[in-house]
């Protein structure tokens, strides 16, 4: 055993010193440890033997290096540390402290601090080092259980909003100087206060589990996803920034996320909604990232839920907008703004009015109308949506007594309203003071309802039902459809929502299939279908062969102002004929507005009449040549390349040369656009996109170069001056 000696002490002073290390170690306080020169251990205490189950003569001569490992870290939480071998640092022969070593114990981790001095002999030669230890297991574990919880959510085991932020900002900074780019995706989750609400707080939590497991199987390895708190999760896509891509991973999100969650031994239903936000387009800096994706999140939800959006800088605009909306929406409903128009329903075989459904809308007094797409949602949010429905119910069920005959009203009613207490009451309440037959009263509920409290939901079916009013099931198959509560709901009628009508005239299209389904399965139900959304010839026909008891849609009407109703009631006008386009053009969508055509490095103004995938109609420009190639700028860094294939006088018909995709919101968009970096290395500022980027890489040079066409707007001013 290696012995210590103290310079400069007596023999007593020494042998009283000895005393107290050896009390020290017996205490459990600490261990003692030297080497020899070489780094081999020639001392330790006998204690720390015992408790690592270390024996004496595997552990005397042995590499001190071999034994003790100098301790990384919690890669997962902190990242791993450098840290120099044990060998390298004894061989500096400075002095060791506070220094954190593993060491295995029984299969286990374990962890000292090891403290220790260079020690030489009366010739000053090294001979080795002595020092001390102890055993630092609870606190490195304590100390690291502290770091997890501050960047893990404890509910979900995910990374936590101050994770995902400092992730981000490595990443956005190394990316930056690697010219690489990034996504952001914030899903929320679609009416789950309401799951809270009903099924309580133990149940949303176990939802919350599921929903993060369901994320974590979409994106795999592919992504880091992370929760941003309550019903809010993100994800961290390096190196991704095609649309094309970010929208698959859309709809596989807002897929599974929709599907039925079994929690408590309860069956919720929520719906899911997507922003997608890309660095460098969409912003350099990690809070400029979170905003934009953030911002198309609130406008996936603010059209409709259920669907994902790329953010553009319009979105900013939309916000401004939409905080006005908030505000102007309070106004409207105490200043009487708010008006209902009302559509036909009408009878398949005969085209013969039997129902108005009564919608919504606001006539504002600088705006002029707002679309229903946008202040109903806010409504929802700002906890208007129970004042405007009640006011809709019992006016509409006023206006209807104006009617002659016994023609029914249909009035939409949110899953909000309801779920309110008071909802029976209320329905109860329009029927009294307004006089009108209960039967004449149908109230259009959509699949949302069904989210909640089961056996709430069918005691207020069966009150609604003792008042004599009918029931319609309205979007049916939208996302929450379940033949379940089919069975046990008493509907009169189920509308077949629009979005199975398009298209279902197409080949390879499953829509026609699926309507004959749900006619038939209404029919043995005794109840009716109706067909909403019927727009072409083609799609008339398809419904009608299939069995659709009603229809609706622009083929016949718009919906109408009550003074336009009444007139057409009076005049006994309850027969309409159908008018529309032959077919459905699904790739095809109306546009007018201004956009930039690119020829020759010369940007053009021209107009954009239609869209869709795979070409526009433009108008504008003069005799321009078939075969022609130029490039569309459709704003926000959009450039599609295209060819002309038809051109007649100022109007051409352009081919792209690879097709647009899906924007989530029912829009067109390029799977790539102009790149920060490209506009950098044109000798710009890097920043996020503006407006007009195309704008940033034209050089002054191009703009004395003389143009091959002429912009019809200029010509006509000619002829003018002339």
């Amino acid at each position: 055993m290696t012995t210590f000696s103290f310079p400069g002490l007596s023999r007593s002073n020494v042998a009283r010193k000895a005393e107290m290390l050896e009390s020290y170690e017996a205490a459990g306080l600490g261990w003692f440890w030297a080497t020899d020169a070489k780094g081999r251990v020639s001392y330790l205490s006998e204690n720390a033997l015992v408790d690592l189950d270390w024996k004496r003569g595997e552990v005397i001569g042995a590499p001190l290096a071999d034994l003790v490992t100098p301790d990384t870290g919690d890669a997962e939480v902190e990242g791993e540390r450098e840290t120099r071998p044990i060998s390298f640092l004894l061989g500096t022969r400075n002095a060791i402290s506070q220094l954190i070593v593993k060491v295995e114990v029984a299969g286990e981790d374990t962890w000292w601090e090891l403290a220790g001095n260079p020690s030489f002999d009366r010739r000053g030669n090294f001979v080795g080092y002595r020092g001390s230890a102890r055993d630092a297991t609870v606190r490195v574990r304590s100390e690291r259980e502290a770091a997890r919880l501050s960047q893990f959510d404890q509910l979900t085991g995910l990374p936590n909003r101050r994770r995902i932020r400092s992730r981000l900002v490595t990443i956005l900074s190394n990316f930056r100087n690697a010219k690489l780019s990034c996504s952001l995706v914030i899903v929320g989750l679609d009416r789950f206060k309401h799951i809270n609400d009903t099924l309580g707080h133990k149940a949303g939590d176990e939802l919350l589990v599921q929903a993060a497991g369901r994320l974590k199987r979409v994106f795999a390895h592919r992504g880091e996803v992370g929760r941003l708190g309550s019903d809010e999760f993100v994800v961290v896509l390096p190196e991704i920034d095609d649309r094309g891509e970010l929208g698959e991973y859309g709809n596989q999100v807002i897929q599974l996320l929709s599907q039925p969650y079994s929690v408590n031994g309860a069956r919720a239903i929520i719906g899911t909604s997507v922003g997608f936000a890309t660095s460098p387009y969409d912003g350099l800096e990690v809070d400029e990232l979170v905003k934009a994706a953030d911002l198309a999140l609130n406008d996936a939800k603010a059209h409709g839920r259920g669907r994902y959006r790329f953010y553009s800088t319009e979105l900013a605009d939309g916000a401004k907008r939409k905080r006005q909306i908030e505000e102007d929406l309070r106004d409207a409903i105490v200043q009487g703004e708010l008006e209902l128009h009302y559509q036909p329903i009408l009878d398949a075989s005969t085209h013969k009015l039997k129902c108005l459904e009564a919608l919504m809308r606001w006539d504002h007094p600088e705006r002029g109308m707002i679309s229903p797409g946008l202040f109903i949602p806010i409504a929802e949010e700002i906890g208007l949506i129970k004042q405007m429905g009640d006011w809709a119910l019992e006016h509409a069920c006023r206006q209807a007594q104006e009617w002659p005959g016994e023609m029914r009203v249909a009035v939409n009613v949110s899953a909000i309203q309801f779920m309110d207490e008071d909802f029976t009451d209320t329905v109860a309440n329009a029927i009294k003071v307004t006089g009108i037959k209960p039967e004449r009263l149908e109230l259009e509920i959509t699949e949302s309802v069904f989210m909640g409290d089961s056996e709430t939901t069918q005691r207020k079916f069966k009150a609604l039902k003792e008042l004599g009013v009918r029931l319609a099931l309205d979007d049916f198959g939208t996302g929450y459809s379940s033949l379940s509560y089919l069975r046990n709901a008493p509907f009169d009628k189920i509308k077949i929502d629009q979005s199975f009508v398009r298209g279902a005239t197409e080949e390879d299209n499953n829509n026609s299939a699926i309507i004959a389904s749900i006619v038939s399965l209404a029919r043995v139900l005794k109840m009716e279908t109706v067909a909403e959304g019927v727009e072409t010839q083609d799609e008339l026909k398809l419904v009608t062969e299939l069995g659709a008891s009603h229809l609706q849609g622009r083929i016949f009407s718009f919906a109408i102002r009550h003074e336009e109703l009444i007139a057409r009631l009076e005049a006994g006008e309850i027969t309409y004929d159908p008018k529309g386009p032959e077919r459905y053009r699904a790739d095809r969508r109306t546009e007018y507005r201004r956009i930039g055509l690119v020829h020759d490095d010369h940007r053009y103004n021209v107009v954009l009449r239609n869209l869709s995938k795979t070409g526009a109609l433009v108008e504008g420009l003069l005799d321009v040549p078939v075969g022609t190639d130029v490039v569309l700028d459709l704003g926000g860094g959009q450039l599609a390349v295209a060819r002309v294939r038809r051109s007649h006088g100022f109007s051409q018909g352009l081919e792209f040369e690879t097709p647009l995709i899906s924007d989530g919101a029912d829009g067109l968009c390029t799977r790539h656009r102009v790149s920060p970096y490209q506009i950098e290395a044109a000798g710009r500022p890097l920043r996020a996109l503006g407006a007009d980027p195309y704008a940033m890489l034209v050089s002054s040079e191009d703009e004395l170069r003389p143009k091959a066409f002429r912009e019809v707007e200029k010509v006509q001013a000619v002829a003018k001056r002339a």
